[in-house]
């Protein structure tokens, strides 16, 4: 994660010493998907999750085994995702269970099935962040999600969980489709008293890798931006960043996903002589870049272990086999070793980049084949020859 809002503008997040100061005997941040059903079906989603996915989930013996294994990992938080988390009829508990083990708990959520009733219940099993998902004004995020009134309905779970005392947030993954809708999402959080907010670039996996239209011989629908969309979408997030913290609307703004960002924002600030200039670098130089691997994990709904939530094509292994514990230490997985040595295996291009200690890439395959030819900057890098230095 980028953080926009403190290296840019200086402001503090509550999120700065997992950032920054983790201690190297903390575990990795686990994103549980603790089930495949969603009752959207948005247009980009990563997991392809529908209402009437019966993929094989975890038991609630099962998934509480796993917040046991969660917690010796030293895991410093879990967030619970999906699908739409709140879907699963265990769910409260399993937070419940999350809390006794002393976890550090946040769910990522469409927003439509919360209210005060849903709100309060989240309050009772201690969970401190609730993310919730908008994609832009009301018909736009109707339509990208294919549901009618899920845009009333999301705002509605917001005002329900701010009343509960719930720190929350909102959540955008910019597409070609709806990157010109970020500034009406800094808007909509305003309106709404929300004040952190988190961009994601698009990983091509589940819908958002579908060849859309192509089975009425129309022509496949982009989802994923070329370089100089990507600049123009982050440079949007900059500014609007800028514009919200000076009126004191925002407290964080971050970017995921493309660790990119760090060094194309450096290069902003240093065109404009920003002051902060020497303080972000150390700071992006601290956090370390792409931690794939290292400081993060997925577990899916079946028990499978991913490197992160967006990479499902490739299984560490599943904890119905071995303990989370077990899976994490392997140092013979071969995907995983590679990932943890980014310095040695990493783009040969990004090899040769003066930002790659504080970037470290996004390398990653997206088939399952894991030999070197198969492996590719995704979401690309999109700095310029110049830019990087070579």
């Amino acid at each position: 994660m980028i953080n926009i809002s403190k290296l840019y503008c200086g402001l503090s997040g509550e999120s700065d010493d997992l950032r920054y100061h983790q201690p190297s005997s903390s575990g990795p941040v686990v994103v549980y998907n603790c089930t495949s059903r969603c009752n959207l079906k948005c247009l980009h989603c990563y997991s392809s999750s529908d209402l009437n996915k019966t993929d094989d989930e975890l038991t609630t013996a099962q998934a509480k085994q796993l917040l046991s294994q969660i917690a010796q990992v030293r895991c410093p938080v879990i967030l619970f995702s999906g699908g739409e988390p709140l879907l699963r009829r265990d769910l409260f508990d399993l937070l419940a269970e999350a809390k006794h083990l002393g976890l550090r708990t946040a769910i990522s959520t469409n927003g439509t099935l919360i209210n005060s009733s849903v709100a309060k219940k989240l309050v009772d099993v201690g969970v401190g962040y609730v993310g919730i998902s908008i994609d832009g004004t009301r018909d736009f995020h109707d339509w990208f999600r294919q549901t009618s009134g899920s845009f009333k309905a999301a705002l509605s779970g917001i005002a329900s969980c701010r009343a509960a005392g719930i720190r929350t947030g909102l959540r955008f993954t910019i597409t070609n489709q709806n990157a010109g809708q970020i500034p009406a999402v800094f808007d909509i959080a305003a309106e709404n008293n929300i004040r952190r907010l988190c961009f994601y670039h698009l990983i091509a996996v589940g819908r958002a890798q579908e060849m859309v239209g192509s089975e009425k011989g129309q022509d496949a629908v982009r989802y994923t931006l070329n370089a100089d969309e990507t600049r123009r979408a982050v440079d949007v997030i900059i500014d609007k960043t800028a514009e919200f913290a000076s009126r004191g609307l925002i407290d964080e703004v971050l970017t995921v996903d493309n660790h990119a960002d760090g060094p194309y924002l450096l290069l902003k600030m240093a065109a404009g002589n920003h002051p902060g200039y020497e303080q972000a670098r150390q700071l992006l130089l601290a956090n370390g870049g792409n931690k794939i691997a290292e400081k993060i994990v997925c577990v899916g709904w079946d028990g499978s272990v991913f490197a992160d939530q967006f990479w499902r094509n490739y299984s560490l292994g599943n904890i119905r086999d071995r303990s989370l514990k077990e899976i994490w230490g392997d140092s013979d997985e071969p995907v995983l070793s590679k990932l943890r040595d980014k310095s040695g295996f990493a783009d040969a291009r990004c090899l040769r980049c003066r930002w790659f200690d504080l970037c470290k890439g996004n390398f990653r395959f997206l088939a399952d084949k894991t030999s070197y030819e198969s492996w590719l900057n995704e979401p690309p890098c999109y700095l310029t020859d110049e830019e990087i230095g070579i």
